[in-house]
């Protein structure tokens, strides 16, 4: 099978194709034929050299993938620690769930690690529900725009910031009902004036030190932040006193290296109480572009020029 290998080459990418055995399935694994594969900023930390795989898990990098499962043809997506940009993955069983039948396996590999970590995080780890309301940074993101539709979907409010003016359309399309500029605007200040003081009561944060005051000035009396990155900077000075007179809880998360079993149950609820909603349309995917595996080394780029609004994936089916 051809499996991507990608390394730095000054500000961009050399990637390559090369053959590497089909992966042969441990115990409660089960074999994938790969139709397209997600990318990630996940990724670009690996080949960095900053995000190693959790122990045991495939170094080919790729954390999500649309197929059909060897032998029964099933049309499945995966959520994966590792091993998804190639022509075959092997899965855990409890990382799989049903292909939304409305979609086809391009779209459907843009789900599970957008749509997982916005429902790990707004509702596992935020709690978020039915008039809630949620911030969401980077909103134009892969992820961003999944949580603000996630959002949305369970009937809370949702803002999402940007400090790119082209992608607001897109924060708005996926119905934000703030879509702000956070480089020519002061967010804090927005929500305040639409939604009034300490109005926030879930906050999804890749951004890390230059967001966490404003993250505290606007969430609500016990209130959640949660980071899911550091793309600012992890250190910053924090108002303990504002924290503790909200009683708010700042929650560090992240997916890849959680337990097999942990996402096996992450994985049950969102089939359950999101994954429907793809065939009933009301949850659709945002996909910025799609490229080849010979053209992967521009889909890289992309991400790391932050030029996309929305999903990349790679079409292992041309």
């Amino acid at each position: 099978m051809r499996v991507l290998r990608v390394s730095p080459a000054g500000p961009g990418y050399d990637a390559r194709l090369e053959e590497a055995p089909v992966p042969t399935p441990g115990r409660g694994e089960v074999l994938v034929r790969v139709a397209a594969s997600g990318v990630n900023r996940a990724d670009l930390a690996q080949i960095a050299g900053k995000y190693p795989p959790p122990a045991g898990e495939s170094e080919v990098l790729g954390l999500e993938i649309s197929g059909t499962t060897a032998g029964t043809g099933e049309r499945v997506c995966a959520l994966l620690a590792g091993g998804g940009h190639a022509e075959y993955a092997s899965v855990p069983e409890g990382q799989i769930f049903p292909s939304p039948s409305s979609l086809d396996p391009v779209r459907a590999a843009a789900i599970p690690e957008a749509f997982l970590t916005a429902f790990l995080n707004l509702v596992v780890e935020g709690g978020l529900a039915d008039g809630g309301r949620a911030l969401v940074h980077a909103g134009a993101s892969g992820v961003g725009l999944a949580a603000i539709r996630t959002a949305k979907l369970l009937g809370a409010s949702a803002a999402g910031t940007t400090r790119t003016a082209a992608k607001l359309a897109a924060i708005e399309g996926a119905g934000a009902d703030l879509a702000i500029d956070a480089r020519r605007e002061d967010f804090a200040e927005i929500i305040e004036s639409a939604w009034g003081k300490n109005a926030v009561d879930v906050v999804l944060d890749p951004v890390g030190a230059a967001t966490l005051a404003g993250d505290l000035r606007v969430i609500s009396t016990g209130g959640r932040v949660v980071f899911l990155a550091t793309m600012s900077g992890g250190s910053a000075e924090l108002d303990i006193g504002r924290l503790m007179g909200k009683r708010a809880r700042l929650i560090g998360s992240t997916l890849r290296s959680r337990s097999r079993a942990e996402k096996a149950r992450i994985v049950a609820r969102f089939r359950e109480e999101i994954l429907p909603a793809f065939d009933a349309g009301k949850l659709s995917v945002d996909l910025d572009s799609v490229y080849p595996p010979e053209r992967a080394a521009e889909a890289f780029a992309r991400m790391r020029r932050n030029e996309n609004a929305g999903k990349i994936v790679i079409d292992w089916m041309r």
